[in-house]
């Protein structure tokens, strides 16, 4: 009877220490402690900040000059204001611009977990811009799942950005095919299966084709200087998103596209130097 009772106790208590685990790991974002570690190993001083609205919050980094003009990083899905880190950092760009890199609604310490929808997050970031726009251009910057958040921003408030840099964005909802199972692991009790920030990139990645149809008829409200850098040999975002946001952009105050040969989704981070030149090349 002993024996029986420590079996059952076992097979009760592991799948509650699986579900804790699930919320506690993998939450791909970086603590207090290890960004101010970051930014001391290279000397650069930065606010680690959060802006309080009535039922969610942004959180951010700043680095640079505040009266410069801004680049505004968003980072795809999942991830956190972390996958920018090197551009906050980096001297030549610290010189010319203010730069912010935002945790994305549902990701970081923005409401983590609780995934939103392609118009409530630009909804949402929008309000953040309020509050910290210097009356300088601004421009955005977004990878990945980062791409339509800045696309969606640019078609609420075509004249705010001055430019809009997307990097490997997914635009084009034919180009969308999302995974049957994506369904499936959103409902309950899958979801809670689903380890930290995979569950949140899952719901946006699940609604986002759809979110994409929506945005469609209002592309042609954008009248930004439009960069887009996609790599030719891209396995997640298909490179056919150049060619439709070529005949879909058709107001933008101009348009540059920088094919990388041969290059895969992780463009900021293995091509970081083609990428930061563009930034500093920005007429503004």
């Amino acid at each position: 009877m002993k024996i029986r009772f420590k079996k059952r106790y076992f097979f009760y208590v592991i799948p509650v220490l699986y579900i804790l685990f699930c919320q506690s790991c993998m939450t791909m974002r970086m603590n207090s402690k290890k960004t101010i570690a970051f930014f001391e190993t290279t000397n650069t001083q930065f606010l680690d900040k959060t802006i309080d609205f009535d039922d969610y919050k942004i959180h951010y980094i700043e680095t640079g000059k505040p009266e410069n003009p801004t680049l505004f990083f968003i980072h795809g899905s999942p991830g956190s204001w972390d996958a920018y880190k090197n551009y906050l950092t980096e001297t030549l760009l610290l010189k010319k611009y203010r730069m912010i890199a935002i945790d994305r609604p549902g990701f970081g310490y923005s409401n983590f977990g609780e995934a939103e929808n392609l118009s409530v997050q630009a909804n949402r970031i929008d309000n953040f811009v309020k509050k910290i726009d210097n009356n300088k251009p601004i421009i955005l910057i977004g990878h990945s799942m980062g791409g339509p958040v800045v696309v969606k921003l640019a078609t609420i408030k075509p004249k705010l950005y001055s430019n809009l840099i997307i990097l490997a964005g997914s635009i084009d909802p034919e180009a969308e095919t999302p995974e049957v199972w994506r369904s499936i692991i959103k409902t309950k009790p899958i979801r809670y299966l689903i380890p930290g920030a995979l569950r949140p990139a899952n719901d946006e990645l699940w609604w986002l084709k759809q979110d994409l149809v929506d945005m469609k008829p209002n592309l042609k409200n954008i009248t930004s200087n439009v960069v887009v850098i996609h790599g030719t040999k891209d396995p997640l975002v298909p490179f056919s998103n150049v060619a439709f946001i070529k005949r879909t952009f058709v107001n933008a105050k101009s348009m540059e596209i920088i094919p990388i040969e041969n290059a895969n989704h992780f463009i900021p981070w293995e091509h970081f130097e083609t990428i930061r030149n563009v930034l500093l090349d920005l007429k503004l």
